[in-house]
C-alpha cells in the first residue's frame, strides 16, 4: 500500500468529493464497512460478534492476528483486537500493520492492560483501548469513529488518485509547464518559462491554460498543491 507524505487541504478534498461524489454518509459507511473481530478465545469472539450484529454491524472473525493478517484485502472496516493472544499479540499486529502502510483503525480490547500499554497502543495510532467489562454504547461509538476515520481516509486517497489520473492526461510539454508553474516557490513568469524552454510566450500561456484546464485547477496556489501529489516521472 502506497504511504502519502503529505495530506490534501479539507478544501480541496471537499471539492473532488463534490465532483466525483467521494463522500459516504455514516449509515452507508456502517453498511459497507466490515468489523474484523481478532481474539483467540472462541466464546468472546462469538459473542462480540453476535452484539455487533445486533446493532447492524457486518463481522468477520478470526482466532489470531496471523489468519487476519492472511486473509487481509483492504476491505473498508475497522479492527477490534485483543491485546494478549499466542503467535502475534495485539500490539505486534499493529506495528505489522504500520510497517506496511496499513492504516485500518483499530481499537483494542483487554482484560489485563495497563497505562502504560494503553498509552503505547494510542499513540501508535489505535483508536480506543476499553478495558473488559466494556460498556456496549461506549464500544459502539469508539467502533463508529473508526468507520469514520477510515472512510475519510479513503476519500483522500481516492482524491489523490483522481489527481495523479489527471497528471497522466498532460502531454510531456504540459508536465514541463506544470513542473515549471510550480517550482521556486512559483514565481517564474509565463516569459521566464518561454525563456528557459526556448519557446514562445504565447506557447507558454496556450500550455499553461491546457494544465489549468486538465488539472481542474482554478489558481496557481491551487495547481501548487495539485502537483504536490503527481508523479511524473
Amino acid at each position: 500500500m502506497e504511504k502519502y507524505g503529505t495530506t490534501l487541504t479539507i478544501k480541496m478534498v471537499s471539492a473532488l468529493h463534490s465532483q466525483f461524489q467521494l463522500t459516504c454518509p455514516m449509515n452507508q459507511a456502517k453498511d459497507m464497512s466490515t468489523i474484523h473481530i481478532i481474539d483467540d478465545d472462541d466464546a468472546v469472539r462469538n459473542s462480540l460478534s453476535i452484539l455487533l450484529n445486533q446493532e447492524g454491524y457486518k463481522t468477520r472473525e478470526f482466532p489470531s492476528a496471523i489468519e487476519f493478517l492472511n486473509a487481509y484485502n483492504d476491505d473498508p472496516g475497522c479492527i477490534v483486537s485483543d491485546i494478549e493472544m499466542p503467535d502475534m499479540t495485539g500490539i505486534e499486529l499493529q506495528k505489522t500493520l504500520k510497517k506496511h502502510c496499513i492504516d485500518t483503525p483499530i481499537i483494542f480490547i483487554t482484560g489485563h492492560g495497563n497505562i502504560s500499554m494503553s498509552v503505547d497502543a494510542i499513540k501508535s495510532g489505535a483508536i480506543d483501548f476499553p478495558e473488559k467489562p466494556f460498556v456496549n454504547t461506549d464500544l459502539f461509538k469508539s467502533i463508529d469513529s473508526a468507520l469514520a476515520i477510515d472512510s475519510k481516509t479513503r476519500e483522500i486517497k481516492s482524491s489523490q488518485q483522481i489527481i495523479q489520473c489527471r497528471c497522466e492526461m498532460l502531454t510531456p510539454r504540459e508536465k514541463q509547464i506544470l513542473i515549471m508553474l510550480t517550482k521556486d516557490h512559483a514565481k517564474l513568469t509565463n516569459q521566464a518559462i518561454a525563456d528557459q524552454l526556448g519557446i514562445s510566450k504565447r506557447t507558454v500561456e496556450v500550455h499553461r491554460s491546457s494544465v489549468m484546464s486538465k488539472m481542474h485547477a482554478q489558481t496557481r496556489a491551487e495547481l501548487v498543491e495539485l502537483h504536490r501529489f503527481c508523479n511524473l516521472d
